[in-house]
């Protein structure tokens, strides 16, 4: 399975000729990042979707259950599903329509698709075996680093909550 072509370093005119293979299987990660303490919450589910996130929902807010959880999410429509049953630990707050750059956790996302780039997988689960090294991977510090977007930190930012 081929999940992300990249730019390669190559010779002025020669095009870089990598591996490909078509293959349409998917698996999906739901994270949390926290930018305060650099703890992480990831699941690899099937779909992408109101009842895959009412799992990851379920199953985050039983990670330190007296612990309020505030969640930036963007406007996908299975994170403003009717049905859903947003925990008593959650707080979902939504970002304004197309602004991801708003998100802390999209820089996450994109340091795991770079990781991606250029590799060839020949079942899902080599896919899934190479996302959890890369979960591991991940350091407190670095967390906080890469989430940790300035508008967090304002102490203005909290009190109005």
């Amino acid at each position: 399975m081929f999940t992300r072509n990249g730019k390669a370093l190559t010779a002025i005119g020669v095009k870089p000729i990598c591996r490909f293979q078509q293959v349409f299987k998917n698996s999906y990660l739901f994270g949390a990042f926290s930018p305060l303490d650099g703890n992480s919450f990831l699941l690899n589910l099937p779909y992408s979707n109101a009842d895959c996130f009412q799992l990851f929902l379920n199953e985050f807010s039983k990670e330190e259950p007296n612990e309020l959880k505030v969640m930036v999410v963007d406007n996908g429509a299975f994170h403003k599903a009717k049905k859903l049953e947003i925990p008593k630990n959650i707080i979902l707050i939504f970002l304004p329509p197309y602004s991801p750059e708003l998100n802390p956790a999209e820089k996450m996302w994109q340091k795991f698709k770079r990781k991606f780039t250029n590799k060839l997988f020949k079942t899902i689960e080599e896919v899934e075996n190479y996302i959890a090294v890369q979960i591991k991977a991940n350091t407190k510090e670095e967390i906080m680093s890469i989430c940790g977007y300035p508008y967090i930190f304002l102490s203005q930012f909290w009190t109005t909550i």
